[in-house]
């Protein structure tokens, strides 16, 4: 009894009203493809119920054991499936992301944030850990994989990594003016390749001068494109601006409402691409066929479980636990934040899964046993450290 009296609930409730909303947006998008898809629903369940008893193991496991035996040789797994995936992995869509029948990027980010909890929120850390020294292994440590990441090439992962490596090197109090400029170098580095893009595309701008431009640019051809989409998203309506022309049609359709469970017309009439309706873009079949109010309901459950993450590491019994806690929170955030903000012409097009909702096995794993070691934080909290 005293263990259930530990247990936040909250969490609980509000991850599995996100699975059944998942399997039902998979069930409605899949009827849109051929018929191979049609069972994916049923697939997302059983990929769930496994995911429920990870969840279960890892809860009433105690997680400082789980991160004192496990965080390493997981991290160090992580760095070779990443490598053996650009080796050996199935190339899909231009980039080498899948290695069998799972996805090596998605399991790298549990195990990249448990092994930088481990490291950065040990009991007495050595003082060079909190200053240029531990800031250094701590970019290491995200770097290599990031990079391996990013040669599949996976642009979303890496980007929805580094707010969780940064809150984590935060809330680590680790060498302050490192992040700050890493911050500042990140936020000028941005604004710089986006306005090199906007202005080597700007209608009138010669073949030289876009040449010229463009050279300087650290960007693959598919992403150049998705740049220039955003920020010109007009120009090519019926090419490469299509797809986020078809989304926002999709959420805006669906008006206060919505049109109802399987009755979203953008989807069912294929004017979303069949091929992305299950994945990346499920959030506008979503809010095209529930409006205005379902999209508030989905938002308000993914700020609730962000929320519960942040208040187990708010009374977590360590500074290790504080550290996950919160390195896993901002990782569910950056998730949705760039998930939705892709939907609705706020951010470039990027792969990104929406967590929960979003057709991918191991994701879907990945989230579930990263909540249950967060679920044991707030477990074990009052036992001995």
């Amino acid at each position: 009894m005293d263990v259930l009296r530990r247990v936040n609930w909250v969490q609980v409730a509000a991850m599995l009203l996100l699975v059944a909303i998942g399997t039902t947006c998979i069930w409605s998008a899949g009827n849109a493809r051929e018929a191979a898809f049609h069972g994916m629903w049923k697939a997302n369940l059983r990929t769930a119920a496994l995911g429920l008893a990870i969840y279960a193991a890892l809860a009433w496991a105690d997680y400082r054991k789980v991160l004192q035996w496990v965080s390493l040789p997981a991290y160090a797994g992580a760095l070779v499936l990443l490598v053996a995936v650009l080796a050996l992995g199935s190339e899909i869509y231009g980039g080498r992301r899948w290695l069998w029948f799972f996805q090596p990027s998605e399991i790298s980010k549990l195990c990249i944030i448990a092994f930088l909890a481990q490291v950065f929120g040990m009991k007495e850390p050595p003082a060079w850990l909190r200053s240029v020294g531990g800031f250094g292994l701590g970019c290491a440590l995200f770097g290599i994989p990031a990079l391996l990441v990013l040669m599949e090439p996976d642009l979303g992962t890496a980007l929805a990594l580094a707010p969780a490596f940064l809150v984590m090197l935060l809330a680590g109090r680790v060498w302050r003016r490192g992040i700050t400029a890493l911050l500042v170098a990140g936020a000028l580095g941005a604004a710089a390749l986006l306005g090199a893009v906007h202005e080597a595309e700007r209608p009138g701008v010669t073949p030289e001068r876009r040449e010229a431009i463009l050279r300087h640019v650290p960007l693959k051809p598919h992403q150049l494109k998705r740049v220039k989409t955003f920020l010109y998203p007009d120009t090519d309506p019926a090419g490469a601006g299509y797809t986020i022309r078809q989304a926002m049609i999709a959420i805006g359709s669906g008006g206060f409402a919505g049109r109802g469970i399987g009755k979203g017309e953008t989807n069912s009439l294929k004017y979303l691409p069949p091929s992305i309706s299950m994945n990346d873009f499920i959030f506008c079949v979503y809010a095209e066929e529930t409006g205005f109010v379902g999209s508030l309901v989905l938002l308000s459950l993914f700020a609730t479980l962000c929320v519960s993450c942040a208040w187990i590491a708010w009374g977590a019994a360590d500074l290790r636990g504080r550290l996950f806690a919160l390195g896993f929170a901002t990782l569910l955030f950056a998730h949705v934040y760039v998930n939705v903000g892709m939907s609705v012409g706020l951010l470039p097009i990027t792969g990104l899964p929406l967590p929960f909702i979003s057709s991918g096995r191991t994701f879907l794993l990945t989230v579930m046993a990263g909540l249950g070691i967060t679920q044991s934080i707030s477990i074990h909290k009052e036992e001995e450290t």
